[in-house]
C-alpha cells in the first residue's frame, strides 16, 4: 500500500528497471535535505521543493524486497536518484514497482533508462557497479532533454519552399 498524508503531496517519481536494480527518479527541484529511508519493503520519501517549495512525502510498498545496503542515493539539483538492488532471490523482473496493481499519478515509467528483460546486460548487468554508474548517469530524467539540434539542416526544411501557383 502506498500511503501519503492527505496534507502532504506526493512528488512526482519516474521508475524503470534493469536486471538486478530498480531506478527511481524524484523529480523535485531544489530539494536540499530530503529525508530518504530504503528499507526491504519500502522506500520513504519527504522533501520540500520545486518552484512553490511546497513539502512532499511518500511511502511505496515495493512489489518484492530490494537490499538497502547495496542501494544507492543521490541527490542534485534538480532530481534525486536512488538505484535500488534487488535480493538475489528475486532479482528478476517485476511487473510493476508496487506492491498494489494501482495506477498512481505522481508515478510514471522512465523509458530512458528502461531495459527490457531480454535485452542486453552489458551497460549494467547483475554483479555491475552501481557506484560508477551513478557517476556516469549525472543529469538524467525528469525532462532533461539529451537531444542535440546542433545537426539539423536550417535550409532544408520542406515547409520553406514556395507554394506554387494556382491555375
Amino acid at each position: 500500500m502506498v500511503q501519503v498524508d492527505s496534507c502532504v503531496n506526493p512528488p512526482p517519481i519516474m521508475w524503470a528497471q534493469r536486471h538486478g536494480i530498480i531506478f527511481l527518479t524524484v523529480c523535485l527541484e531544489d530539494c536540499k535535505s530530503p529525508e530518504i529511508r530504503i528499507e526491504p519493503n519500502q522506500v520513504y520519501f519527504k522533501g520540500t521543493g520545486g518552484t512553490d517549495k511546497k513539502e512532499h512525502e511518500v511511502t511505496i510498498e515495493l512489489y518484492k524486497e530490494v537490499d538497502p545496503e547495496k542501494s544507492i542515493k543521490s541527490v542534485r539539483d534538480r532530481i534525486i536518484e536512488i538505484v535500488l538492488k534487488k535480493k538475489e532471490d528475486t532479482s528478476g523482473y517485476w511487473p510493476q514497482l508496487t506492491k498494489e496493481k494501482k495506477k498512481f499519478h505522481w508515478l510514471k515509467v522512465d523509458f530512458n533508462r528502461w531495459q527490457d528483460e531480454e535485452d542486453s546486460d552489458d551497460e549494467v548487468g547483475g554483479g555491475g557497479d552501481l557506484e560508477e554508474m551513478m557517476r556516469s548517469m549525472g543529469g538524467l530524467g525528469c525532462g532533461d532533454s539529451k537531444h542535440s539540434f546542433d545537426d539539423l539542416d536550417p535550409l532544408g526544411d520542406s515547409d520553406d519552399e514556395d507554394i506554387p501557383e494556382l491555375e
